[in-house]
């Protein structure tokens, strides 16, 4: 329980501080939520349940707490930053380090796909212009 507290907590911190502005609700979410599935997928499945749970739960999290039509980019920056973070950290530090690339993957890959997201599907309608001839 301890190790799973601190794991969140450093994730948390770090994912703050990914990327400011707009995009800091999927770096914060990707970041959780990858931390989170590494855990939870770790005990039910070794590494590569840590490695899936971590790619699942970083989607998760940063789709959940996206902008509106950004939230498909955002899911897979995300889901592939915390699996890839899972993977690395799992080889520099064992189950630790997985959570916590798993954290801090899921926040970069969330902020980042979520910043490269094009906003021409957000629903704003440009109005043309009359002129009297």
């Amino acid at each position: 329980m301890r190790k799973t507290l601190s794991v969140l907590a450093l994730a948390l911190l770090g994912s703050q501080f990914a990327f400011a502005g707009d995009n800091t609700n999927a770096a914060v979410g990707g970041g959780l939520g990858g931390a989170l599935g590494n855990v939870v997928g770790g005990a039910l499945g070794g590494s590569t349940g840590a490695a899936i749970g971590a790619g699942v739960g970083g989607a998760a999290g940063s789709a959940a707490t996206a902008k509106k039509g950004k939230k498909t980019e955002a899911a897979i920056g995300g889901g592939l930053g915390a699996a890839g973070g899972s993977i690395i950290g799992n080889k520099v530090g064992g189950s630790t380090g997985a959570a916590i690339g798993a954290g801090l993957g899921g926040a970069a890959g969330g902020a980042v796909g979520s910043s490269m997201a094009s906003d021409s599907g957000s629903g704003h309608k440009h109005k043309k212009h009359k002129h009297d001839d």
